[in-house]
């Protein structure tokens, strides 16, 4: 169904960002609810439409000062593997509520359910993954699905499964009661998902919780960037919920010549092309049989010689029938991608009011910090884009494409240019040594293609802007909320001959070194850094956006973040730090937000923006906030652990936290 709209008035930086280098990384749909409207969240992003709201009010501006850890759940990661699975490994899971269960997954796949009132262990399922892959960023987990089989009784086994995909390829199918595999999907409650032929022992993965849609489950693939030009490809794949039988796969990229986008890869370069999978979460819309694919690029991220044209469904979001996996629409955000900017988070789904009533309508937010607002019938743009010229100055053997699609409403949310006297800085010193570095650097603007040395500045970063946490809806004032990262990139095509002992990636001096092997250079990147190790560009280097979604205009602007972990002393400084994950907004009026480098838990109001509560977490907090009730009682809980690349304090813990009493009494 579609939740309409009520009655409420409308009313950095240190060794973590040098780490950092790798990435590649209105009214919501809700399908289904717990005990009333916004009261569960049943699915990874809340709903199918990833909204990321709740209905739930108790926590309210007066109140959330209150906010007291009500229980905290350790894994037992910690001590279960040993330091070098921990440092390879990224804790990013939002739980889901389903049948009075709290369920998660942690990044080694195993499934745990909880007593959501207490934090008490019902139970815990391991499918023992291949725990032998060495590349970075492996282990995993951002979170599972669930689905109700309509055709086994109330009562019976499995007639309600959690599904998760795994590290080594799986989809895993167990029971919500008890844990127990779910003996009619697949072998033995699991099916291995096909993929193409490896170089390198687990540069294929699932990552994102699987889509679930009208008897369906669909999973996408993480796919390690920049190792190969013929990387594995990146087909999605559906099965049936309830035997595990293939049902039908997609790739975005086309290996007939009869498929009408072929001509989009020049010199019939498709078919010796890799990757453009979908690793990000992905939205459904099951009263349309609709699912929705954020599609990532092409290999390698920053050489597209080999790839000329379009390179069409690179880059887009892609619509597809979620019964057939039928071609629907797309819309392609950036043209031959060589900059990293693959479509990073599921989109949002929501109805657009209208004189003449409301559209079905979809919010895309990019790494390039676009939003792009679009009829998810048809694909159409509901606000104006406009084509802009954009740099040409490719390396000799590239391709570019002439133009590239920029929103006017949303404005981009980030500067489309750095010039040296945007340079900032600590100190005089701090800010001359800045303005040098970028004079020195190859840059005409957004999408500046990528040089030798000494490199292109690249803003925004292959961080973002926008990242998987994607956006969250405010059902009660038409905001959208987005948190982005305004931290600009140094990347710099290498020469072949000037790296040989690299074939896959290693960090020196402070900046990953990728081999992209098959093409004719391998990449480098770093943080766009002050000798003192601060940002080149002026802060907030992390921010919350609210956008008013009848008109498309910025209502209010919040610093997300702060550099105590970066000074001498913990000085709460709102400067802003990169972030990744996403927030959440309730019908309390409130945007709850994790997700940056100083380990903060925080609380803002949805109208004006104004940071009203903080609480220090134990370890990182690169993840989504989520919440439901239980008793009576608001809860909001959160993940915590390590990330890879933020070098964030590792840690174990899903911890609750709720109002003393329950009941919402105000200061």
């Amino acid at each position: 169904m579609t939740l309409r709209r009520g009655s409420r008035a409308a009313g950095p930086l240190r060794r973590a960002l040098a780490a950092g280098l790798a990435f590649s990384c209105i009214s919501p749909l809700t399908f289904g609810s717990e005990t009333g409207p916004g009261a569960g969240w049943r699915s990874h992003a809340g709903d199918g439409g990833s909204a990321r709201y709740s209905a739930l009010d108790q926590i309210t501006p007066e109140n959330v000062g209150q906010l007291q850890i009500a229980w905290r759940y350790s894994t037992g990661e910690l001590t279960r593997r040993g330091p070098e699975l921990i440092q390879n490994s990224s804790t990013q899971v939002t739980p889901i509520l389903a049948g009075g269960k709290l369920v998660f997954c942690t990044p080694f796949n195993r499934i745990i359910a909880l007593d959501p009132a207490t934090g008490a262990e019902l139970w815990v399922h391991d499918p023992d993954i291949d725990l032998s892959h060495g590349l970075p960023f492996q282990y995993n987990c951002r979170g599972v699905a669930l689905w109700e089989a309509p055709d086994i009784a109330p009562g019976q086994p499995c007639r309600h499964r959690v599904l998760s995909g795994t590290n080594d390829m799986r989809i895993i199918a167990v029971d919500l009661e008890d844990g127990r595999r779910c003996q009619d999907f697949g072998d033995n409650g699991e099916i291995a998902v096909p993929h193409g032929p490896t170089v390198f022992a687990g540069e294929i993965k699932i990552t994102s919780p699987p889509a679930v849609v009208n008897g369906v489950v669909v999973v996408g693939t993480f796919i390690m960037d920049n190792l190969r030009r013929q990387a594995p490809d990146g087909t999605v794949h559906a099965f049936d919920a309830l035997t595990g039988a293939p049902r039908w796969q997609f790739d975005p990229i086309p290996r007939d010549p009869a498929d009408p986008v072929w001509a989009t890869w020049h010199n019939d370069s498709a078919p010796h092309s890799g990757a453009g999978n979908v690793w990000a979460p992905m939205s459904v819309d099951p009263e349309r049989d609709l699912i929705f694919l954020p599609v990532s690029s092409a290999a390698p991220d920053f050489w597209g010689g080999d790839r000329p044209g379009d390179n069409l469904y690179t880059g887009s979001v892609v619509a597809l029938r979620a019964s057939s996996g039928e071609y629907v629409w797309h819309f392609q955000h950036v043209r031959h991608d060589i900059w990293d900017y693959d479509t990073p988070a599921a989109p949002l789904l929501f109805d657009l009011p209208s004189a003449e009533g409301t559209t079905p309508a979809l919010a895309l937010t990019t790494k390039q910090g676009f939003v792009f607002v679009l009829d998810r019938e048809t694909g159409k743009p509901l606000f104006e884009l406009e084509e802009r010229a954009v740099p040409q100055s490719a390396m000799p053997g590239e391709w570019l494409s002439p133009t590239q699609p920029f929103p006017v409403r949303p404005a981009p949310l980030l500067p489309e240019r750095v010039r040296p006297e945007d340079a900032w800085g600590f100190t005089f010193w701090d800010r001359r040594a800045c303005r040098r570095l970028i004079a020195s650097l190859h840059h005409e603007g957004m999408f500046t293609p990528p040089t030798t040395s000494p490199g292109t500045l690249l803003n925004p970063g292959t961080a973002g802007g926008m990242n998987w946490g994607g956006a969250a809806w405010s059902l009660d004032h038409d905001l959208l909320v987005v948190n982005l990262t305004n931290v600009p990139q140094v990347v710099e095509l290498i020469p072949r001959e000037e790296i040989p002992g690299v074939d896959g990636i290693t960090l020196v001096d402070g900046k990953d070194v990728a081999a992209m092997q098959g093409s004719p250079y391998g990449i480098s990147r770093r943080w766009l850094l002050s000798p003192l190790g601060a940002p080149c560009v002026a802060p907030p280097w992390g921010e919350l956006v609210a956008i008013d979604t009848r008109d498309g205009e910025i209502r209010w602007r919040s610093p997300l973040g702060s550099i105590r972990d970066h000074l001498p002393v913990p000085l709460n400084i709102r400067l802003g730090t990169p972030n990744l994950g996403g927030p959440l907004v309730t019908a309390g009026g409130l945007v709850f937000i994790a997700a940056t480098m100083d380990r903060m838990l925080r609380a803002f109001d949805v109208l004006t923006g104004s940071e009203l509560w903080s609480m220090r977490m134990p370890a990182g907090t690169q993840t989504s906030p989520m919440t439901y009730e239980a008793d009576g009682r608001q809860y909001v809980v959160l993940a915590t652990g390590h990330h890879l690349w933020f070098g964030s304090k590792a840690g174990d813990e899903l911890i609750a936290l709720a109002l003393p009493d329950g009941k919402g009494s105000s200061r």
